[in-house]
């Protein structure tokens, strides 16, 4: 394994990635660089992606064998524009922002950030929809400064997210009546009110970076979870393994995956039920792919003392009594077992009993699908931070065993 290399393509793909939609585009282009053509789960093609907004399923199958799938999800905590999301205040021009997901609001502040998503348009031939990239720092949510919260070091930094996350694009000049649209439209090159409708959100300019004195560490948006996403596409672009493997990516995992094309849709179901009927053999296996917790230095008493995570020790198991993960005995073995046929280490995650742990996609999918499940990902530090960390060997841990995974019997 050459984890450097899996390390710097992993940073391009996030990079790359600024929003789910932005995620689903570059899957493609990669899928399609390895020969997967767009096709529907049905008719016949054996090499497949289809692509649904910020969500995609691709496949391969290559005669008879076992039913590998991987899921994962495009999308991430973050400050999404409102619909009408022009505001004032103090002389500066400002936007209305929701948030969206279990954001950490203080990785948010005095961060340069841009503007990504999509718009709906009046074209010359019609409705259109257009990507929309602004890989500039043309927004700043300042931080109160301490002279005016002399407090916070000791009763922490309360924040309000209608009133302090609103982030700062611009001056008031006299008589200025700019407005998002018109700026969006000189992006698009279109008139403002040919603008029908958006989906706007922020996202940390500044690039992702290996970091530490011997560049141990990943620093980067979004590793939760499209380091995942990253990981099943590599994986399925390199396997040459006998039976059907499909990666599902979903957007809305985040705010709970109940959408069009989350993973409570029939996605995944339909899909499976047209590339290999709807019994899937005994021997299928599903992999929920998602980030989990390292163990934090700072904050070792969070963790459970048996169970202790660390960076760059392998992808990781994650198991729940109560269902939030939907790993079960049989999935564990399959997993451990891919990891030691690919030559990777792996760990264990269970959380502290008085705390309650995240979720997945596991869970869902799972029931839908009938499919034993195991639940895995990559360790990191401050998920749902505007910026993460992982061990910089942790995408190729992942990337390889997932694709041992894809070729086991």
């Amino acid at each position: 394994m050459d984890h450097v290399a899996d390390a710097h393509d992993f940073l391009a793909y996030v990079q790359a990635s600024p929003t789910p939609r932005h995620c689903v585009a570059e899957t493609v282009r990669r899928l399609e660089a390895s020969g997967f053509v767009p096709a529907e789960p049905g008719d016949g093609t054996d090499r497949g992606y289809a692509a649904r907004a910020g969500s995609l399923l691709a496949w391969r199958r290559n005669g008879e064998g076992p039913v590998r799938v991987v899921t994962a999800h495009t999308d991430s905590p973050n400050l999404r524009v409102k619909p009408q999301p022009d505001t004032r205040g103090a002389g500066l021009h400002q936007l209305g922002v929701e948030v969206y997901g279990g954001v950490l609001l203080n990785s948010w502040l005095d961060r340069d950030l841009g503007l990504a998503g999509h718009a709906v348009v009046r074209g010359a031939d019609g409705i259109e929809t257009r990507l929309i990239t602004i890989d500039r720092p043309v927004l700043r949510v300042p931080q109160l400064a301490i002279h005016l919260d002399r407090e916070i070091n000791t009763k922490g930094l309360q924040l309000n997210k209608q009133q302090h996350m609103k982030p700062v694009w611009g001056i008031v000049a006299d008589d200025d009546e700019r407005s998002l649209a018109e700026l969006l439209g000189a992006e698009l090159d279109v008139e403002a009110a040919d603008i029908l409708a958006f989906q706007l959100m922020t996202f940390d300019v500044a690039p992702p970076a290996l970091w530490g004195w011997n560049d141990e560490f990943i620093a980067s948006p979004r590793i939760d979870n499209q380091l995942s996403c990253w990981a099943s596409v590599a994986a399925l672009a390199e396997t040459d393994a006998p039976g059907t493997q499909v990666i599902a990516l979903f957007d809305h995992e985040e705010v709970g995956s109940t959408s069009a094309t989350g993973a409570d849709s029939g996605l995944l179901a339909d899909a499976l039920a047209a590339l290999v009927g709807p019994s899937p053999s005994d021997d299928s296996l599903c992999i929920s792919a998602d980030c989990a917790h390292a163990t934090h230095p700072n904050y070792a008493d969070r963790h459970d003392p048996e169970h202790q995570i660390a960076l760059n020790g392998g992808p990781v198991v994650k198991v729940n009594a109560n269902e939030r993960y939907a790993t079960t005995p049989l999935g564990h073995a399959l997993f451990v077992d891919a990891c030691e046929r690919a030559g990777v280490p792996h760990q264990v995650f269970v959380s502290r009993t008085d705390l309650a742990c995240g979720s997945t996609v596991g869970p869902i999918t799972a029931a839908r699908t009938g499919l034993d499940t195991v639940d895995v990902g990559a360790p990191q530090l401050a998920m749902h931070s505007a910026r993460e960390t992982t061990g910089s060997s942790d995408p190729g841990f992942l990337r390889a065993a997932l694709a041992a995974a894809f070729e086991s019997s």
